[in-house]
């Protein structure tokens, strides 16, 4: 068991929990809000960044433009049938999305929801310090490592989840604040 490959989790789970929280959007234009969207082209679910270049050219407009306009209107479908919440205007040659200003109500809503990815991120990390714990206490009874070596490791384990989790709750608290700017 080594402390290297514990933190190496931990760090791939605040990133997952950041992409995660990339995926909300605010009161602004992000193009990550399209980051979750597959489109089914040529039976394959393909990520719509590959399809398409997306681009923010103000604070309230999303513009998509496919590089092949045969699929403008499965990516359009893909964009309707997603959890976003926004509707897609096709012209013929690009893709509009509109972000509407949020209101107060909506915004309690979307701090609820990074609230519970911020959990869900403290959850994983905690079975990954589960785990690493459980590692160390089974090389203790096997005799590869000492009552004191595992005491440390333990300590170690639970210095690097205080540290990963106050970087989830910051990451939150950021997000947080920003749902709630207007």
């Amino acid at each position: 068991m080594k402390l290297a490959d514990v933190e190496g989790h931990m760090q791939k789970t605040v990133e997952a929990t950041q992409r995660s929280f990339n995926t909300i959007r605010t009161g602004r234009a992000n193009a990550a809000l399209l980051d979750r969207i597959t489109v089914e082209y040529y039976g394959t679910p393909t990520p719509l960044k590959s399809l398409a270049g997306i681009s923010t050219p103000d604070a309230s407009t999303i513009l998509i433009q496919p590089y092949d306009r045969n699929t403008l209107n499965i990516v359009e479908k893909a964009i309707s049938m997603s959890d976003i919440g926004l509707t897609p205007n096709n012209d013929g040659t690009v893709i509009r999305l509109n972000i509407p200003p949020l209101t107060n109500d909506r915004r309690k809503e979307l701090v609820k929801s990074v609230a519970k990815l911020s959990e869900e991120g403290k959850v994983s990390l905690r079975n990954i310090r589960r785990d690493a714990i459980d590692a160390v206490r089974k090389q203790e009874k096997s005799g590869e490592i000492s009552e004191d070596e595992a005491r440390d490791l333990q300590d170690s384990i639970q210095k690097l989840i205080d540290k990963y989790s106050s970087k989830v709750e910051q990451l939150q608290q950021e997000k947080e604040a920003d749902i709630m700017t207007i």
